[in-house]
């Protein structure tokens, strides 16, 4: 052995240990060999010699020592052939019986009755006289092989597929080359060769990541917040094989980022993402209740549309989903559509579910009402087909529900953590009128100095929904005042803004007047801001802050999407539209982009369109929630989003909270 020979195989050992304890060994390559070669050798693939050898993929030297993993492929079976030589010949002595003999001349009893076929019917005697057959006893052993063929279940696409067999996608194209894009239901592909007991379930407990290109241990820590020990324990291949590109890493439901507001880096134009090409059909179900339409005229039409408002709302929605399909069509992606008139009634979407197939629907957008919902949710669990929610709060989150509108509670902690993140107030005050004074308790115990207003009542006790201008002004202090203001009554909000605006004072030294910096927010935003009682001029005086699940487009910018409304229906979309427009964008190329909607939620955290956001993430035991707002500001009479960065350590306190709230 030359010395650099024997320098390495030292250094093998004070790495791995003994090959069996660390289920490696070594393996010194011959003269024609090559990494295939070896692989079937060894019972492994040539990615996993290449992942612990990745000097190899340049060049395979001759005498140069590879480090070989444990193979995962089913031990051989050995099985026990007897051949039959002959026999010798056995006269019974007194007390021998069948058990006796067959001990003595290693044969069963089965054997020997058998080769002496009158001992079915009759006793052993002494005397009788037996052949004993004499076998010739060989141990054959069967080869596994490296690989076993599965059949494709429903939905199944190639990353559940990967981890079910401890591979990457990678590895599984690499085992069947013609595979193709995308699996269908049924498909036989060659998998690793190993027992039912190591395949690998997913479990909806968990959320699950495909590892990046260039990334270790270190960028999934600041990636994931996940350690390398933490990584390792739930996925013990690790331990063996180290991180590979393409491996599908089981995660804590909780370890895939939040959306953080402002930060552009987490944010994913799946436009440029577009991976698959094959025809994706999907469902739209809306409540137009065409059933209630005066067809008669065009202005008995009109009039139809104007009285019924789910009739209203499903063409605005209906339009932009339009129009999404156009804008994907140019982009090369081909789609089956079927839209579905729900009527607004529980049959009719029972029925729908009855007369149509929806096993190779990809995806369904709608029903809008939520007990419609639900129907369809549940109905589809059997195929695993995402149903996405374009409006629904506090849904019932199967593992196949996408709610895409944010909940009024994420609304809500936004806005308390934008204030808690202002290092510069100096006094908060919570103005609210009786109805909302639970939500004034609320703040208050988040904020515990913070003063409360009410309303003023009349004398019987009833809530007149205003309040003196001295009640504000005795709160307010030199500074920066941050102001909750919490209520449905467009009166009160009135009332209120045009007293906080006349407050608002700017630093006088010569009068010896300190400035009086006003900040307006509320955790409920609602109609009673927009009407036409309150004055805007005051809202941005005020710098009216306020979280929404949508932001507004500027209508004077140069959006494609508005642009090309404007162009086919005369009219600037409403949110209606734009929420019909982004949801559909969302989900399409969510399913075109990622081997499925489900692996999306992974590898596009944060997705944004002309007004909506959307970062799922997955409940614990249930299906997603859009977890992103936008927090907006009035400024100079037009709604601008706040760019607001939140700390790491902010972060983690918020998932903390929201966690502990579960």
């Amino acid at each position: 052995m030359n010395k650099s020979l024997f320098v390495l195989c030292l250094l093998l050992l004070f790495s791995f240990g003994t090959a069996q304890a660390q289920n490696y060994s070594a393996h010194k390559v011959k003269q024609g060999e090559t990494i295939e070669s070896i692989a079937k050798k060894y019972l492994v693939t040539p990615s996993d010699i290449y992942g612990l050898n990745p000097d190899a993929q340049k060049e395979l030297r001759v005498n140069s020592v590879l480090i070989i993993p444990k193979s995962k492929v089913l031990p051989p079976k050995v099985t026990t052939v007897k051949e039959l030589e002959g026999y010798k010949k056995h006269r019974t002595k007194k007390r021998q019986t069948l058990y006796s003999l067959s001990q003595k001349y290693n044969v069963t009893i089965e054997e020997i009755k058998k080769h002496n076929t009158f001992l079915y019917a009759e006793p052993l005697r002494k005397g009788d006289k037996l052949q004993i057959p004499i076998f010739k006893v060989t141990e054959v052993e069967e080869a596994n092989k490296l690989t076993k063929t599965y059949t494709v279940l429903p939905k199944e696409g190639k990353w559940r597929i990967a981890y079910k067999f401890g591979i990457t996608v990678k590895e599984l194209e690499e085992l069947n080359p013609e595979m193709g894009d995308v699996l269908q239901e049924g498909q036989v592909l060659n998998v690793p060769n190993i027992g039912d007991e190591e395949e690998k379930e997913i479990d909806e407990k968990y959320s699950y990541y495909k590892v990046l290109p260039k990334e270790g241990f270190y960028r999934l820590k600041l990636k994931l917040g996940l350690e390398q020990e933490a990584l390792e324990t739930l996925n013990p291949v690790l331990k063996d094989g180290g991180l590979k590109v393409g491996m599908v890493l089981k995660i804590p439901y909780s370890s895939l980022p939040e959306s953080i507001i402002g930060q552009d880096a987490i944010k994913v134009n799946l436009v440029d993402s577009i991976a698959d090409f094959n025809t994706k059909h999907i469902v739209v179900m809306l409540p137009f209740r065409l059933n209630h339409v005066d067809f008669d005229s065009a202005s008995d039409i009109k009039k139809s549309i104007e009285k019924d408002p789910y009739l209203d709302a499903s063409l605005d929605f209906h339009s932009g989903v339009l129009m999404a399909i156009d804008s994907l069509k140019k982009l090369g992606v081909s789609l089956k559509v079927d839209v579905y008139d729900t009527k607004y009634e529980l049959g009719e979407v029972k029925h729908i579910m009855d007369r149509n197939n929806f096993e190779n629907v990809d995806a369904v957008i709608g029903p809008l009402t939520p007990d419609n919902f639900e129907e369809v949710a549940s109905e589809l669990k059997k195929y695993n087909t995402p149903v996405i929610s374009p409006i629904g709060t506090n849904l019932k989150l199967y593992n196949n529900v996408f709610q895409s509108r944010p909940s009024n509670d994420l609304l809500k902690k936004r806005v308390i953590n934008f204030v808690k993140a202002d290092t510069l107030a100096s006094n908060i005050i919570v103005i609210s009128d009786t109805k909302n004074k639970p939500v004034s308790d609320d703040i208050k115990r988040e904020f515990n100095f913070a003063k409360q207003i009410l309303s003023r009542k009349d004398k019987e006790g009833v809530d007149k929904y205003y309040v003196n201008k001295g009640d504000i002004q005795d709160e307010l202090k030199p500074g920066k005042n941050i102001v909750f203001l919490e209520t449905q009554d467009a009166g009160f909000v009135s009332n209120v803004t045009s007293i906080l605006a006349a407050l608002i004072q700017e630093e006088n030294i010569q009068e010896k007047k300190e400035a009086i910096e006003i900040v307006l927010v509320t955790t409920n935003i609602n109609s009673a801001f927009k009407d036409d009682e309150v004055d805007n001029t005051h809202l941005s005086e005020l710098q009216f802050h306020f979280a929404t699940m949508s932001r507004a487009y500027n209508e004077n910018g140069n959006n494609a999407f508005v642009k090309r409304y404007n162009q086919i229906y005369n009219i600037t979309p409403n949110n209606r539209a734009v929420k019909g427009f982004d949801l559909t964008m969302d989900v399409v190329l969510r399913l075109v982009s990622s081997e499925d909607i489900y692996m999306s939620v992974n590898e596009a955290p944060l997705t944004e369109y002309v007004e909506n956001k959307f970062a799922y993430k997955k409940k614990l035991f249930g299906g997603y929630y859009n977890n992103t707002v936008y927090l907006v500001k009035y400024d100079d009479l037009e709604i601008v989003e706040v760019k607001q960065i939140i700390s790491q350590e902010e972060l983690k306190k918020e998932q903390e909270l929201e966690e502990s709230k579960k």
